[in-house]
């Protein structure tokens, strides 16, 4: 993704809160993509078939836009297998103790001005950028 401009990150972000709005007007529901894929597996769960074609739309579109566009999943960064693992299973976790992610709280949540999201995205933030900071500066991979 080296072709990022200010100009397509407004697009995207735009794209982002339309999808999100289109939900939540037409379904009434939250584009919280952890709470989607985590409850498709669950008994009982109501909507099963709209969380699957949820999820099954999320992994069509990027499969068709590594077919289009291979050169958007470039990188030059490859973590390497275990630390990808680890990486998922502390963002797993995450999602769990913060019972959303940054879909359901950061773009749903903020725009519906709830208190619980904003300290839940605040404390994600936060937990980024100090994550960030020690990979590239205390442990120096990049």
């Amino acid at each position: 993704m080296n072709d990022l401009t200010p100009l397509s990150a407004l697009l995207g972000g735009a794209l982002i809160g339309l999808a999100a709005s289109i939900l939540l007007l037409t379904h009434g529901r939250v584009a919280g993509i952890s709470g989607l894929y985590g409850n498709l597996f669950r008994r009982g769960v109501p909507d099963r078939a709209f969380r699957a074609s949820f999820v099954a739309g999320l992994v069509v579109v990027g499969a068709a836009l590594h077919l289009l566009r291979p050169e958007s999943f470039a990188s030059t960064w490859t973590p390497g297998l275990p630390l990808a693992l680890v990486a998922g299973v502390v963002v797993g976790v995450g999602t769990r103790l913060g019972n959303g992610c940054t879909s359901g709280h950061g773009v749903c949540g903020i725009s519906r001005l709830s208190v619980r999201s904003l300290a839940a995205t605040g404390t994600f933030m936060a937990t980024a950028f100090i994550t960030v900071f020690v990979v590239r500066h205390v442990v120096g991979s990049r």
